[in-house]
């Protein structure tokens, strides 16, 4: 039965890594890549990590490998969420065949303000290179 196992579970995540290998390749934007990467990785590495933990049947190895798995599922969704949050304000380009963008109208106010601030900066520092070069002569 823990054969079974091992060879139901081994052939699911590899074939879940091979997905998310292709997946690299054929999608056509970052943020899909990005969505396919990761789930399908974290979905194959815990798999696999599963036949290790059902191979060896010492329980620092199973230990192991249930941290492993705990850790993985609890931060590679946050680190993908949080690397596709930087790249949509970085602005990487959506796919073209891409229908609705959520996110654009919330961020566009956020990106106005984030201007604004930014001029308000230039103008105080512009200021004070001025004030400073006056007494200076």
């Amino acid at each position: 039965m823990t054969n079974i196992l091992i060879c139901v579970f081994s052939t699911v995540g590899a074939l879940s890594i091979l997905f998310a290998s292709i997946g690299i390749v054929r999608m056509p934007d970052f943020y899909l890549r990005l969505s396919v990467t990761v789930k399908a990785a974290t979905l194959g590495v815990g798999l696999l990590l599963a036949c290790a933990a059902f191979f060896f049947p010492d329980v620092s190895v199973t230990t192991r490998a249930i941290a492993i798995v705990f850790f993985l599922i609890l931060t590679a969704p946050v680190a993908a969420h949080m690397i596709g949050r930087t790249a949509y304000h970085s602005g990487t380009p959506t796919w073209e065949g891409t229908l609705l963008d959520e996110l654009d109208e919330d961020y566009k106010k956020h990106r106005a303000g984030m201007l604004e601030d930014a001029n308000k900066e230039a103008a105080a520092a512009a200021e004070v290179r001025r004030s400073k070069e006056a007494e200076s002569e």
